[in-house]
């Protein structure tokens, strides 16, 4: 099953749009290893934009420490609700934060963001698994922070928040830890592309990648 597809019908859309995608940006992953490939095909079918085969930058170790995590059946948490509801056929918990009465008052108090202080409520509550992140960058670096501060504990950061404001710059902070990670150079990015990427991690673990 792919982006869903369960029909002939369906499955037969899906199968065209992929054969499609993976010639236009064949040659900017042909050196991708194929969970890394489908992350990337994904990403491109939801977002209809191929120039993301360029945009995409996954470090070395993200894929297979993602998949321990959630064969593990850790925890997943994600920015906001919109990226917690598109995450589909995981067997564990998915967790946002941003909309807790106890996160309004803490950011209130703290004159933070209430996306930053959701990171911060979470490692208080002992998360540990990996964090998808596609809107907000002081979510991002919130979390970059509290991970290297050993305070949150992340196996892996997808970080894919998407604006013309701290966004990209954000990623760039991302990239340039040891933290293992995804992420969208420049303003792209998004609720769709941080969901393409954690189910895509979700279908290759259930095997059900073609």
């Amino acid at each position: 099953m792919f982006m869903g597809a369960s029909t002939k019908e369906g499955m037969d859309i899906a199968t065209e749009s992929r054969d499609i995608i993976r010639s236009l940006i064949s040659e900017d992953i042909k050196d991708l290893n194929p969970a890394e490939k489908d992350i990337v095909e994904r990403i491109v079918h939801s977002t209809a934009d191929s120039e993301y085969g360029k945009l995409v930058s996954i470090s070395n170790d993200f894929v297979d420490l993602s998949l321990k995590s959630l064969e593990k059946h850790e925890d997943i948490l994600t920015d906001i609700n919109m990226v917690k509801v598109g995450i589909t056929q995981y067997d564990g918990n998915v967790y946002s934060y941003i909309k807790d009465e106890k996160v309004k008052e803490y950011a209130k108090n703290k004159g933070i963001t209430r996306a930053a202080a959701a990171m911060e409520y979470a490692a208080l509550e002992g998360f540990e698994g990996i964090i998808v992140i596609g809107n907000a960058p002081t979510s991002l670096l919130k979390s970059i922070e509290l991970v290297e501060s050993k305070d949150l504990n992340a196996r892996s950061i997808v970080g894919v928040p998407v604006g013309f404001v701290k966004a990209a710059d954000s990623k760039e902070v991302l990239a340039n830890t040891e933290i293992p990670h995804v992420i969208t150079h420049g303003p792209k990015g998004g609720t769709p592309v941080a969901v393409a990427c954690i189910n895509s991690l979700i279908s290759t673990l259930k095997n059900e990648n073609y």
